[in-house]
């Protein structure tokens, strides 16, 4: 049965007292922000979607040679299995779904985050005073994960639905994997995934949050490795267990061995950081069935850094086709995400922690996130808005820079996001309302 965005949004636990919501409820939109009587009726769907008055994006406006504004045009558009069988020319078919001239994008990816382990759903706890920095966070983990565990599955599912009512229809998340959980964070986030796989897709990591040495995660990660999950995780190999190369060395052999991907928490600032960066490198050209399954999430490091050693890590970064993903921070930490992007690095966006016990700022948005990263970086005209439009995305964007239509092609897997913008420049400066997703062909709301 399909359901409206409005009571898709009851059944959530998004009216939890305490829960931050993304600023997206409250920043005035400039197209038209009617609100959500104004959803997509789906109650003549079947089989097969038949959408009109479908709005996509289909060139630049261009004034001496700079992009002054984005056309776009309304179609009909039919999914079916799962896929786009068919983009054509708008029609007043009464027996098609009204689609309102919302605007239509790739739907969005949340490239870092724990699904695992959060308060969201239930009652709302603050970030208790830390002390011992990571190691000190370990400690707490291991007196609180047992009982987070009880009903972490209930809490996932709660926290997808929030995902999933800001447009996301994917993501990428880090699980438990250390003597504390065993494998309990991964088999409980399964089965939340599993209740939920109509809706939404999810790669997982398995993730040492309490070190593969520092307590023995080794055996578990092992099992872990051989139990449908997509990454080999780690965290700060320095400051945590003491050695770069043994555990990047065992990381990058337990990925190898079971042909998954590689993602790496670095936390670390100073040389240590740099150096694994750089060793985590070396390691992925000298295995290049790797590159471009190899990921270091924060790399704060890449933000202490001199402009000249910033440019030529990114470079090799490129090179060696490892990626970046980031939270976007702001203040006393700001990420050359720019440096980054220009010299071809590929570069992902998560929110990492929604409400847990490291923070409770997580807004659920990657929408969100491509606009804070607009704002922090200077990124205001058409172009430049459109372009940020990548980071929520994972990559994809309508239009190339030239203004070709690159997305939707026949055949594209019907994952898709309706808004209430004109373009995806101002969805991205305005945080625009959703107002449908469709996951895999199915009407999610």
């Amino acid at each position: 049965m399909n359901i409206s965005r409005k009571d898709f949004l009851k059944n959530t636990a998004l009216g939890i007292a305490g829960v931050a919501l993304a600023p997206s409820a409250s920043i005035a939109v400039t197209h038209t922000n009617k609100g959500m009587e104004d959803a997509i009726d789906y109650k003549k769907n079947s089989n097969l979607l038949k959408l009109k008055n479908v709005r996509l994006e289909t060139g630049f406006e261009f004034l001496d040679n700079e992009v002054q504004s984005t056309k776009t045009d309304l179609f009909t558009i039919e999914i079916e299995n799962g896929k786009i069988k068919s983009i054509k020319p708008n029609s007043t078919d009464a027996d098609a779904i009204d689609a309102k001239g919302y605007l239509m994008l790739p739907s969005f990816k949340d490239m870092h985050i724990h699904l695992d382990k959060t308060y969201f759903g239930d009652k709302w706890q603050a970030v208790k005073r830390r002390t011992g920095g990571v190691k000190g966070m370990i400690a707490l983990e291991q007196e609180v994960m047992p009982e987070l565990l009880k009903n972490s599955t209930f809490k996932a599912e709660k926290l997808i639905e929030l995902l999933q009512s800001h447009g996301s229809g994917f993501a990428r998340s880090h699980v438990n994997i250390e003597p504390t959980s065993k494998l309990k964070s991964l088999t409980n986030l399964q089965k939340a995934l599993e209740n939920k796989k109509n809706g939404f897709n999810a790669e997982l990591v398995a993730f040492p949050q309490h070190g593969v040495y520092y307590t023995d995660s080794v055996p578990y990660l092992k099992e872990a490795a051989t139990m449908d999950i997509d990454f080999i995780g780690g965290l700060d190999p320095f400051s945590i267990d003491g050695a770069i190369e043994k555990t990047i060395d065992f990381t990058v052999q337990l990925a190898l061995d079971n042909n998954k991907g590689i993602d790496i928490h670095l936390h670390e600032s100073g040389d240590s950081g740099v150096k694994t960066i750089e060793y985590l490198i070396d390691k992925v050209n000298e295995n290049p069935t790797l590159k471009g399954k190899t990921y270091l999430s924060h790399c704060f490091a890449l933000g202490k850094v001199e402009k000249a050693k910033q440019e030529e890590l990114a470079e090799k970064l490129a090179a060696s086709k490892v990626g970046i993903i980031s939270t976007v921070p702001f203040g006393g930490l700001i990420m050359p995400i720019p440096t980054l992007m220009n010299k071809g690095v590929e570069v992902l966006v998560g929110n990492d922690s929604i409400i847990d016990h490291w923070n409770t700022f997580g807004s659920g948005s990657v929408l969100q996130k491509a606009n804070l990263a607009a704002q922090l970086y200077g990124y205001s005209t058409e172009l430049a808005l459109s372009r940020m439009l990548k980071l929520a995305t994972a990559g994809i964007v309508p239009l190339d820079e030239k203004g070709t239509q690159q997305w939707p092609k026949i055949g594209d897997e019907a994952n898709v996001v309706f808004l209430d913008a004109s373009c995806s420049a101002e969805a991205v400066s305005r945080i625009s309302d959703v107002k449908s997703l469709i996951v895999n062909g199915n009407v999610v709301y």
